[in-house]
């Protein structure tokens, strides 16, 4: 049996149940990748359509296969997902149903050592998701200044030796530029401690999600689509969002509690002036997580969260979150 029947996404039953398929609706996988949850929407589709987005082509290409059943419900759209208004646009929709966006990097990147994206295999420095786009890591690495990639090293890896990797680095691109992945992790471990080296997690690990997120503009890509997907759903739509470190969960989760949140006016005031009523209504108070067996099937799942939010049918009507008033 093929990969294509095999794979199996990330939280696939809990997406497809968050996302209350109609048979005749319309919906939107802003991630497509391989196209594992698209089947199951495409699949439980008769008269309706699915709309299946991706910013790598490879996806994309190999998508006519895997989809190939249900092409005539299908329509392919080589983008970003946070240009979500300028898709939704081309092709004359209004709003959607259903939108399911997960947030990883699809396992096709990661597992083709030629991307750049591993630390476990040596590749030209690149991580771009979409091939097409200027910016590389290689472009990062040897050309960002050093309080730049203490930034980004720091702010989107979190990595408590930021500092010195980011002057390690320096250094080392000083004599001549860092061209593969594993010249990076070298150089990366020459700016860590000796004790941080004995850790369970690879030392690499942090700095070169931190690069990632760089290179493909990811944390304001996130919040671009939150911004943008919520008005762009059909009223008791229902929007489906898979992070998978604290940094992106953090930008979904405020982004749905702001949109479904009332009035904004001080508790003191008499009676409401501001007008605002919620957006949306919070489908679970806590993310959904996978289950144990899922994890133990598949590693990669083990900090994926899903967040789930439903479009109010009456926009007037206040709605808390289930086990709040």
């Amino acid at each position: 049996m093929s990969e294509t029947f095999t794979h199996r996404p990330v939280l696939l039953d809990e997406c497809i149940q968050a996302l209350a398929i109609r048979p005749e609706g319309i919906y939107l996988d802003g991630t497509l990748g391989r196209a594992g949850h698209s089947r199951e929407i495409a699949r439980r589709l008769t008269t309706g359509r699915l709309i299946c987005v991706d910013r790598d082509q490879a996806a994309l290409d190999a998508a006519q296969e895997r989809l190939a059943p249900w092409m005539d419900r299908v329509t392919l759209v080589h983008s970003n997902f946070d240009q979500l208004n300028g898709i939704l646009d081309e092709l004359a929709l209004d709003g959607v149903d259903g939108m399911l966006f997960d947030l990883g990097v699809s396992s096709p990147q990661l597992d083709d050592g030629s991307r750049g994206f591993s630390y476990m295999a040596d590749a030209p420095l690149d991580m771009r998701m979409d091939r097409d786009q200027g910016l590389s890591a290689a472009d990062v690495v040897n050309g960002w200044s050093q309080e730049e990639l203490r930034r980004i090293l720091t702010q989107y890896g979190e990595e408590r030796y930021a500092a010195s990797i980011a002057a390690a680095i320096v250094r080392r691109r000083a004599d001549k530029p860092i061209e593969t992945t594993l010249e990076l992790v070298d150089v990366i471990r020459s700016g860590m401690p000796a004790r941080a080296l004995k850790e369970k997690q690879h030392p690499a690990k942090r700095s070169f999600q931190a690069i990632r997120i760089a290179v493909n503009d990811e944390l304001a890509s996130v919040d671009r689509m939150v911004q943008s997907a919520v008005p762009r759903l059909n009223r008791g739509g229902r929007l489906a969002v898979i992070t998978f470190h604290s940094l992106e969960d953090r930008i979904v989760k405020t982004g749905l509690a702001a949109f479904s949140r009332g009035c904004t006016c001080p508790p003191d005031f008499p009676v409401c002036v501001c007008g605002k009523t919620p957006d949306v209504r919070l489908v679970s108070r806590k993310p959904i997580l996978p289950s144990e067996q899922e994890v133990a099937e598949n590693p990669r799942a083990r900090s994926a969260k899903l967040r789930v939010a439903e479009k109010l049918k009456d926009p007037d009507v206040r709605y808390g979150v289930p086990g709040q008033p």
